[in-house]
């Protein structure tokens, strides 16, 4: 049977996203068939989104009670103030929102702490509880709160603002991922031999599954690319000047504030003029349209506004 070439010239995407074996935080996923050359196309891509571009939690400042700043020790703690942040700055956080949130540390020797001890606010979990932090000796008692917020990529503790005296900022890595590998194979459908499949090895810090990860790297992808298809312009928003309050009191008077004859008072009003601010966003010749304003009024009512320091455009 012979091979429909309009066919192979459309590239209607077929393919299956599989997961081949996985424990939850790695895994590895397969997908194809892909078309010729397409295994590098799409795997290169969501290769870069995948370590770079997907959300995550991380903390990012803390505060521990008795310690001003993190080149210190603290008294009873085996590791000194730095090492505790770097064991810290390696907790792995998932949270049901995407607002930040507490973790706190209180703790009393003598105890070997991991980050099991710590307590989350609700919607929060720390994936690695096993994780070591530090020691404290008998009697000695440590207490950390820990500021968690949503982000992406890696954030230096130079970019992040404290808000009070003590708290001290951390390196933050919001990525969920830890490590992405891909590699392409040849597959055959039917009689061809030259499909593509994508094999990716994928590891995660268990806040997201892998399959979770691939779907939402191609989910960022998708977006970008329907920018192109379809873009959407950012609206301009027209800078205002800005207005002190004396020149707003102005703005808010009526025209009967304003002292001018009951008559053309009447109507402005009855031609939709109510406040000097409606006045000033017409022009003389909108306004001298309003029935029963002749010239004279045009000028009496320009004569009012002067004294106010207000000016009709033109």
């Amino acid at each position: 049977m012979t091979e429909n070439l309009n066919d192979r010239s459309v590239m209607n995407p077929i393919f299956t996203v599989t997961e081949v074996e996985g424990d939850g935080s790695r895994a590895s996923i397969v997908i194809e068939p892909l078309e010729n050359g397409y295994g590098h196309t799409l795997g290169n891509a969501l290769r870069r989104v995948l370590l770079s571009s997907l959300p995550g939690f991380a903390i990012t400042k803390l505060s521990i009670d008795g310690v001003s700043h993190q080149f210190t020790t603290y008294e009873g703690l085996k590791e000194d103030v730095v090492d505790l942040i770097l064991n810290l700055k390696n907790i792995r956080i998932k949270s049901d929102s995407n607002e930040a949130g507490i973790l706190r540390l209180n703790v009393k020797g003598p105890k070997e702490i991991s980050a099991q001890d710590i307590k989350c606010e609700a919607g929060f979990e720390v994936i690695n509880k096993d994780l070591y932090l530090a020691t404290l000796t008998k009697g000695k008692n440590l207490d950390i709160e820990m500021i968690v917020e949503p982000g992406v990529g890696y954030k230096l503790a130079q970019e992040i603002e404290v808000e009070n005296v003590g708290q001290i900022a951390v390196d933050a890595l919001f990525s969920p991922v830890i490590k992405v590998a891909y590699r392409v194979e040849a597959t055959r459908v039917g009689s061809r031999t030259d499909y593509d499949s994508i094999v990716f090895d994928i590891q995660t810090d268990g806040s997201v599954t892998p399959a979770e990860a691939i779907q939402k790297a191609s989910e960022i992808l998708i977006a970008q690319f329907k920018q192109i298809v379809n873009p959407v312009l950012p609206e301009v928003k027209e800078e205002l000047p800005a207005i002190s309050p004396e020149e707003l009191e102005v703005m808010r008077l009526t025209v009967e504030e304003l002292d001018l004859p009951t008559r053309i008072a009447n109507a402005l009003r009855k031609g939709g003029f109510e406040t000097v601010k409606d006045l000033l966003a017409s022009t003389k010749a909108e306004i001298s349209k309003v029935k029963n304003l002749g010239g004279k009024s045009i000028d009496l009512i320009e004569e009012a506004l002067s004294k106010k320091g207000a000016v009709i455009s033109a």
